[in-house]
């Protein structure tokens, strides 16, 4: 099984769901992928699924981002050719379910016999989510957790935005990583800059000199770059330091790539 919040790791939220999974499927092994998505992130939270699971064995993946819990938002399982996600019908699932081979079927979470007794109305991952992922991995088939949702009804996550105009990109942030590298919504595939161009980069009322690389050592230290990263992806970094401090970048910043003035 794998593990993905936004809980953060400084409350007991994360060790709750775990001791639940302990008890009800203490023989399954469970990999963290991450408890620091950013605080209601689900579009973070789908990407850094979405780019981990293909490195995972064939698993039962809980997925707590869930900014709508205790409202009418579904609880869903998506069955995924090579593998089962668990948690809100938000956005947070699909990606990773594509990335696991598509989408084979859904259900949603209406049947409370497969979850703990007392629900709260503000801890989903532990009274719903948490012991209905346990029984999946204990060989529990998804038809009995409740009734069939079409496929075409799970909602997706808000799509940021990402054009690519002649030699200009624009293009969202979608994550920052720990050490401070912005993932942009562009594959890096789709850049039209080849490495060693010399760009100039917008960052809200930032500006600054950049070059294409391949990778961190192609530009001197402290200095911006822009690079495939590990999940193909557009990022900016700094070689030795933290783009995101450099530029004052958040997520959802918007980031414009052009050609530097020769």
């Amino acid at each position: 099984m794998s593990f993905t919040t936004d809980y953060g790791l400084a409350d007991g939220f994360v060790a709750a769901c775990h001791g639940v999974l302990a008890r009800l499927a203490p023989q399954t092994r469970i990999l963290d992928v991450t408890h620091q998505v950013p605080p209601q992130a689900v579009t973070a939270g789908a990407a850094v699924l979405a780019q981990t699971v293909p490195y995972l064995p064939q698993a039962v993946h809980l997925v707590v981002v869930d900014p709508g819990v205790g409202t009418t938002r579904r609880g869903v399982v998506v069955a995924a050719e090579q593998g089962l996600l668990v948690g809100p019908d938000n956005g947070v699932l699909l990606p990773a379910a594509e990335a696991l081979g598509g989408i084979r079927a859904a259900v949603e979470l209406t049947e409370p016999q497969w979850w703990l007794p007392q629900v709260s109305q503000t801890f989903h991952g532990r009274d719903i989510f948490a012991p209905v992922a346990a029984w999946l991995a204990r060989g529990i088939a998804p038809q009995r957790l409740g009734p069939p949702v079409p496929v075409s009804e799970l909602l997706r996550p808000p799509e940021p935005e990402c054009t690519v105009d002649g030699d200009a990109v624009r293009a969202e942030v979608v994550t920052i990583d720990h050490f401070g590298n912005l993932q942009l919504a562009l594959p890096a595939e789709r850049s039209p800059h080849r490495p060693g161009t010399r760009l100039r980069l917008h960052a809200g009322p930032v500006t600054a000199e950049a070059r294409m690389a391949t990778t961190f050592a192609d530009v001197a230290a402290g200095e911006c770059l822009v690079l495939a990263d590990s999940a193909g992806q557009l990022a900016v970094a700094v070689n030795g330091g933290s783009a995101a401090e450099r530029l004052g970048a958040g997520r959802g910043l918007l980031v414009q790539l052009e050609p530097a003035a020769t």
